[in-house]
C-alpha cells in the first residue's frame, strides 16, 4: 500500500496530511506514505520533523494585484506539473490525498490522469481556490464544515468528516504535559500565537501584555511569535530591560503544541480552522481573534462556534489591545469556575475524530 498526501504552505494545511497519514499508518502499519510539498513552506520542516520522507515540486500562487507576475507563476505550474507526474511514476501510490495549498494543484491532476484514486480535504468554512478547482479531478471531497458545501458544485462528493487532529492531541493530558514542560501546577499558564507564521497585529498588543505581566507571581505567559518575527520582537523587549525568561517566555515557534496548549489555562490566538480544532479537543478556554483579511471572514465563523456554545471569547481585531486583553485576562484567573465552565463547553465543540471518517472512505 502506497499513498501520497500533498498539501503546503502553512501549518493548517500541512498538519491535517500529517494527521491522516498517523491514522493510514496506524491502520495499515505496511503502508509507505510520501509527501510532496514546496521548498518555500513549512512542510520542508514539519514533515520530516514528524517521520516522514518528502519530494517536492516547483509551483507559486498566483498574484491578483499584479498579473503580469503570473507569467512566472504559468512556467511554474507547467514545470511542477512535469515533476508531479515523474515523482507519482516512480512511487506508484495506490491513493492521493491533498490538505490544501497551492501543490496541490499539479499532484492531484497528475495522479487523476494516471488513474490514480484521488481525495482532497477542505479545512475552511470558506474553500480555497485550488481545492474548487480540484473538485472535478477526486472521489470525495472531505469538509470541515457543512458551511462549505454550497461552494462546490458535486454535492455527491461531499463527505463531512471536520478537521483532522494528530492523535497527540487527544492523548495530551495536563499534568503530563506540565510535567514534560516543568511547569508547577500552581501557575496560571497563558498560551499566545497566531498561527504558524505568527500574527503582526497580536504581537504587537501582546508585547505591551508580556511587560505588564512580567514578574506578576503565579502566572507563566508563553508568547510564540513566529519566526519572521522573533528577533525584532526579543530586541525590542530587551532594549526595554526585559530579560527572556522568568515567568514571560518569548518563542519563535513550538513543534510540540500539543504539549503547549494541554498544559496552558488560557489560549490566545488565532481561529484558523486547525487551531480551533486542536484548542476544542484539549477542552481550553480560550480568547479567539480572528484574522480579518482571509476569504470569506472563514476564521470569524470558526471562532463564532466554539464561543457561541460558550467555549471562547471572541475579540475582533478592531477592538483588540492590551487593555482588553489583560482585563479578559484577570477576569478568568479571578474566576476559575467561570474557566472550568469555559473547558467543558469547549470539548462539546470539538470535532469527532475526523481521520477515522476520512481513512474509511478511502478504500485501502
Amino acid at each position: 500500500m502506497k499513498v501520497i498526501m500533498t498539501g503546503g504552505g502553512t501549518g493548517g494545511h500541512i498538519y491535517p496530511a500529517i494527521a491522516i497519514a498517523e491514522k493510514i499508518k496506524e491502520k495499515r502499519p505496511e503502508a509507505e506514505i510520501l509527501f510532496v510539498g514546496t521548498k518555500k513552506g513549512l512542510e520542508k520542516d514539519l514533515v520530516p520533523q514528524n517521520g516522514y520522507p518528502i519530494k517536492f515540486i516547483t509551483v507559486s500562487g498566483f498574484n491578483r494585484r499584479n498579473i503580469l507576475k503570473n507569467f512566472k507563476v504559468v512556467k511554474d505550474l507547467v514545470k511542477g506539473s512535469k515533476e508531479a507526474k515523474k515523482i507519482i511514476k516512480d512511487f506508484q501510490p495506490d491513493v492521493v490525498i491533498g490538505t490544501g495549498g497551492y501543490v496541490c494543484g499539479p499532484v492531484v491532476r497528475a495522479a487523476h490522469k494516471l488513474g490514480i484514486k484521488t481525495f482532497i480535504h477542505e479545512q475552511n468554512a470558506f474553500p480555497g481556490m485550488t481545492n474548487k478547482m480540484l473538485e472535478k479531478y477526486v472521489e470525495n471531497v472531505f469538509i470541515s464544515f457543512a458551511d462549505a458545501e454550497k461552494y462546490f458544485k458535486n454535492k455527491d462528493k461531499l463527505i463531512l468528516s471536520g478537521n483532522p487532529v494528530r492523535r497527540s492531541f487527544f492523548e495530551a493530558e495536563k499534568n503530563d504535559s506540565r510535567r514534560i514542560l516543568n511547569i508547577p501546577e500552581d501557575q496560571f499558564v497563558i498560551l499566545c500565537f497566531g498561527g504558524s507564521r505568527g500574527a503582526g497585529k497580536i504581537n504587537d498588543v501582546m508585547i505591551n501584555v508580556a511587560e505588564s505581566l512580567n514578574g506578576v507571581k503565579n502566572i507563566s505567559l508563553y508568547f510564540v511569535t513566529g519566526a519572521a518575527y522573533y528577533d525584532s520582537i526579543l530586541k525590542n523587549m530587551e532594549d526595554n530591560g526585559f530579560k527572556n525568561g522568568g515567568n514571560i517566555h518569548i518563542k519563535k515557534y513550538i513543534s510540540n503544541m500539543q504539549d503547549y496548549i494541554s498544559a496552558a489555562d488560557l489560549i490566545i490566538s488565532r481561529s484558523g480552522a486547525l487551531t480551533v480544532s486542536e484548542i476544542t479537543v484539549c477542552g481550553k478556554a480560550s480568547i479567539l481573534i480572528p484574522s480579518p483579511n482571509v476569504t470569506g471572514n472563514h476564521q470569524y465563523f470558526n471562532a463564532k462556534a466554539v464561543a457561541d456554545k460558550g467555549g471562547a471569547t471572541i475579540v475582533e481585531e478592531k477592538d483588540l489591545s492590551s487593555e482588553s486583553l489583560l482585563k479578559i485576562i484577570s477576569h478568568f484567573k479571578a474566576n476559575p469556575q467561570k474557566l472550568k465552565d469555559m473547558e467543558l463547553a469547549s470539548v462539546k465543540a470539538a470535532p469527532s475524530d475526523a481521520t477515522k471518517i476520512i481513512y474509511e472512505h478511502l478504500g485501502i
